[in-house]
């Protein structure tokens, strides 16, 4: 159901708010740039600082602007199952196409108690559900078990996977079967997990080069392998510098260099040290990305 290159949206912010008209000019520029769909309010969104009437908003500016040129897969994530059912709820009546639901954070449930949080909302919102494993910010790894049971409730389609593990990708693919969408949750796991069968990637450097990741998972569905690495290759800096600090500050700095979104986080995010911000510049004007300092 997803698949290709999709972009986790950052939030931008103008003086303390939600920056609406940033927000639609970096939709416009996602889909110029033949990005296969977007999700607003991940962590890449900056969620958990906002509130809930912006998580509403950002979802409904996005489902807007997109006017279903591109799937729109709406962030809902939370660690409680009532804030996430609210949350993907709203998405659902909004006209999401589908709703990406973390793990849920910081209580670290059992394999059980994360089997019965998806299915309840999966039970009560009959929308497309991507739940999302990212054990280095929850403390908690979705087996690829617990995944194989999640894939047999008829609407959670896919899972959006950042262990960090080939194996457990490979395992969860085994598992759940070929109409099961596994997507990337690290850009530079995308050549290796669409090379045995994965879908393609929710990615963070598309927020900058959505025409390069869009061609590269493009070149891997075509078969083109040599594209493929070549496109793999050449944005790997990008895939690095990016994550020199903590996601999303460096992808919303490298926009602002751009100037597509002003320089701006909430607490407990702040801008980047000097040595790392130096360090982004230099990636990107080698990319091409900015004029050299």
């Amino acid at each position: 159901m997803f698949r290709g290159a999709i972009t986790a949206l950052v939030t931008p912010f103008k003086d303390g708010k939600v920056d609406e008209k940033a927000l639609r000019e970096l939709i416009e520029f996602q889909i110029a740039g033949g990005i296969d769909g977007l999700v607003p309010c991940g962590t890449t969104g900056e969620s958990p600082t906002l509130t809930h009437d912006e998580h509403d908003r950002v979802i409904e500016i996005t489902i807007d602007s997109v006017k279903k040129r591109v799937p729109v897969i709406a962030g809902t994530g939370s660690n409680s199952t009532a804030e996430a059912l609210r949350l993907t709820q709203h998405a659902y009546e909004a006209g999401a196409d589908g709703a990406l639901i973390a793990c849920p954070y910081y209580n670290k449930p059992t394999q059980e108690g994360l089997y019965q949080h998806y299915e309840l909302i999966a039970q009560n919102v009959p929308i497309p559900i991507v739940p999302y494993n990212i054990p280095g910010r929850t403390g908690v790894n979705m087996s690829p078990e617990l995944i194989s049971r999640l894939s047999k409730i008829k609407n959670i389609v896919g899972i959006k996977e950042a262990s960090g593990s080939i194996k457990q990708m490979n395992d969860v693919l085994d598992l759940c079967g070929p109409e099961f969408d596994v997507l990337s949750g690290d850009d530079g796991f995308t050549l290796p997990l669409m090379a045995i069968g994965g879908k393609g990637v929710i990615s963070v450097t598309s927020n900058i080069v959505p025409a390069e990741m869009a061609a590269m998972v493009d070149a891997i569905d075509e078969g083109n392998l040599a594209r493929a690495r070549g496109l793999h290759q050449k944005m790997s800096p990008l895939f690095d510098v990016l994550f020199v600090e903590v996601n999303p500050t460096p992808v919303k700095a490298a926009l602002a260099l751009m100037g597509k979104i002003e320089y701006e986080y909430r607490l407990p995010l702040c801008k980047m040290a000097p040595a790392n911000y130096e360090k982004l510049k230099k990636v990107m004007a080698n990319c091409g990305l900015i004029a050299s300092s």
